[in-house]
């Protein structure tokens, strides 16, 4: 496909300016910021507006596709979200507005739902996504040993846990210690009580993990960590599998966050805005950054009152209009609707994993929560992950998480979220085992896949060692 300096011919053109109705001045501009060497492709409007929707067209999204990312939760958008996320009242509104008492008895009622939700005490949307709602969640940790005058210089993670959980650790100045998985896919909790120590601040545990199982000892594994003093973070990234079966608060997690564009089904990826939320325990309330959102009496307030904050982690009130969405989708599910999320997540992985067993190595056996894992050791001809993940394009399908978790070498990890209709996974499942057949019978066919897309195999290591980032003339 051409691009469009590609397609530029001189004199063409794809707008039409009003005349200049205020009187032409010179100078207004400084010569220095002034440039004439800056070639912008000349189309018309049809050209322009072909060459955009050609490439939309190349795009993949949970409006065209089936998206088995493991761990991401790539769950379709309700359209009745973008409905209420458009109406006046909430897009034309700005933060520097005096207190507009809808939006903020909107948060208000979100930080309730949260609550209830999770088992939380107090919630805080202001962080921009996951990662940043992790930084947040450890920085109140931080803050509340040191308060306490304790030392503790340590966070606990499990082999299996997403990568952001060490990074975040090491950002928020912890010496980071990895806790082993057991056979079954779980904390050791051996390995847990031999890394235990009194500088040990906190161990970050997502349940259910990263292997689509629910940490059984998660109420003993709390115990052991609250009887030395530590707190557990909850990474809650796979919330999807718990909404109204169990709160991560009665699992004794002390604070948590929420991935907005997983579990509640805000749009997701092509970089934000994102969303997340931050819960946490009433003897951590102080700690949460200012501004909260208070009632008093008839009217919402934001309370700038908290004096041991953490302080502000983002400019304003995190990204609202994403906060509506979030609070549409569990107004329009409610309770009960939550619960079925949840369920139906559960029965859609349980019924993947039954039926692609006996074609591709489960690397865990046992019964799965929301996603699960197989992996590469019983595909022929020297075959890989890689190659079953690109093959997968040519049926159609955005390829699952692959190498991920590390602890699983191919790993493919397969979550269809509960949007995906019985059709939809009985298509997947006979692209899986068509794949498995052609590793035996035309192995050379999956090596070379993909062969439906504009552009096949990538050289990886030319794009990670040279990245071409922008058009240059030639």
């Amino acid at each position: 496909m051409q691009l469009l300096f590609e397609k530029s011919k001189s004199g063409m053109q794809g707008i039409s300016l009003p005349q200049l109705d205020v009187p032409k001045q010179d100078g207004v501009i400084p010569d220095k910021f002034l440039r004439d060497d800056f070639e912008l492709p000349e189309l018309n409007e049809v050209d322009i507006v072909r060459h955009y929707t050609a490439l939309s067209k190349m795009g993949f999204g949970v409006d065209n596709g089936f998206y088995p990312l493991g761990s991401c939760t790539m769950k379709y958008n309700p359209k009745i979200n973008e409905v209420v996320a458009n109406l006046p009242g909430f897009t034309q509104i700005h933060p520097y507005q005096p207190l507009v008492q809808g939006a903020l008895e909107l948060l208000y009622n979100l930080e309730s739902y949260f609550a209830e939700i999770t088992g939380m005490h107090s919630v805080t949307f202001q962080p921009s996504a996951g990662a940043h709602g992790e930084l947040t969640g450890l920085m109140i940790i931080k803050k509340y040993f040191e308060q306490k005058g304790e030392k503790r210089t340590k966070i606990l993670t499990p082999d299996s846990s997403h990568g952001t959980n060490p990074a975040t650790a090491t950002m928020c100045g912890y010496q980071t210690i990895t806790i082993k998985s057991d056979k079954r896919g779980t904390v050791d909790i051996d390995d847990l009580k031999r890394n235990l120590d009194n500088e040990v601040s906190a161990l970050m545990i997502t349940n259910p993990n990263t292997l689509g199982l629910f940490e059984e000892d998660i109420l003993e594994i709390s115990k052991i960590m609250h009887e030395q003093g530590a707190l557990v973070y909850g990474d809650g990234a796979n919330m999807n599998a718990l909404l109204g079966i169990t709160k991560p608060g009665d699992l004794g997690i002390d604070v948590i966050h929420l991935n907005l564009h997983k579990t509640f089904s805000i749009p997701h990826g092509s970089g934000g805005p994102g969303a997340c939320a931050v819960g946490v325990k009433e003897f951590l309330t102080k700690y949460l950054p200012n501004p909260r959102v208070i009632k008093d009496g008839e009217e919402f307030k934001l309370d700038y009152g908290n004096k041991d904050t953490i302080g502000r982690v983002r400019a304003f009130y995190g990204n609202f209009n994403n906060l509506v969405r979030a609070y549409t989708y569990i107004r329009s599910l409610g309770p009960d609707g939550l619960r079925d999320v949840a369920e139906h997540s559960i029965l859609n992985a349980n019924y993947l994993k039954e039926k692609l067993r006996k074609h591709y190595r489960l690397v865990y056996d046992r019964v799965c929560m929301h996603e699960f894992v197989l992996d590469d050791s019983n595909i022929p001809n020297h075959l890989t992950t890689m190659d079953i993940a690109k093959r997968l394009i040519d049926y159609g399908f955005h390829p699952p998480t692959i190498y991920f978790p590390l602890i699983v070498h191919g790993a493919m990890m397969i979550e269809p979220t509960e949007t995906e209709s019985k059709e939809m996974l009985d298509s997947f499942i006979f692209a899986m085992i068509k794949i498995k057949e052609e590793t035996e019978s035309e192995p050379e066919v999956v090596r070379t896949s993909p062969h439906t897309t504009p552009v096949s195999r990538l050289d990886n290591v030319k794009a990670a060692r040279e990245p071409d980032l922008r058009w240059k003339t030639k």
